[in-house]
């Protein structure tokens, strides 16, 4: 118990970083993932091409790599960032990437039927996406998002090869000191933690979504 109150301060430290890279994460990238769905679905084949381009860059190359290459790969080329908002650009660029293709399903799972009532009632097209095409999109798409989700909380542990102090680099100090396992245990148990409370989250949001179906 005495060991568990000492690695405290450290392992809270580390989780306060943790949860600012994953609540900026999530603030970031579910807009910017909106936002590249629809490019998705642009008239213009070369914003098409784009958008494509950077989803198969960003699905098919690993986070940490982005993590290192947005950090010392843009310092080579004389565009720097601070370690915090680098990790916070790369989370976010590869995570709406992945957002922006779980929202494309959504929206193309809306029915083409949907757009014209809207238009028949006189709705605009911005109308139209907020009042009608988004609320069902949220709906199918939560159990997509929620998987995400909790591979984010997971990740988050990539920020120790940019030098960050998260949760997961507290503990390997630790353990790297005292010449024992126990901070890793403690570690993995404040992530399976957050992810529980995460999983309950996004189920009771799923509960009251399904009322409204």
């Amino acid at each position: 118990m005495n060991y568990f109150l000492e690695l405290l301060p450290s392992l809270l430290s580390g989780l306060k970083m943790t949860l600012g890279v994953f609540f900026f994460t999530i603030i970031g990238s579910i807009p910017l993932g909106i936002i590249v769905s629809l490019g998705m679905k642009s008239e213009y084949f070369t914003i098409r091409w784009l958008i494509n381009g950077y989803i198969w860059i960003m699905r098919g190359t690993p986070l940490l790599l982005q993590l290192i290459f947005v950090y010392y790969g843009l310092g080579m080329m004389g565009i720097s960032f601070p370690r915090f908002e680098a990790a916070i650009i790369a989370f976010i660029i590869n995570y709406a990437a992945y957002l922006a293709e779980i929202f494309r399903g959504g929206l193309q799972s809306v029915p083409r039927g949907q757009y014209d009532a809207a238009k028949v009632l006189g709705f605009t097209k911005i109308q139209t996406f907020f009042k009608i095409v988004l609320p069902q999109v949220i709906k199918i798409v939560v159990p997509s998002f929620g998987n995400e989700v909790i591979n984010l909380v997971k990740d988050t542990s990539l920020v120790y090869v940019i030098g960050l102090g998260d949760i997961l680099r507290a503990g390997n100090i630790a353990a790297s000191r005292d010449v024992t396992l126990i901070p890793y245990l403690l570690v993995g148990l404040i992530y399976l933690i957050m992810t529980a409370i995460v999983t309950v989250l996004l189920r009771r949001t799923e509960k009251r979504l399904n009322i409204w179906r």
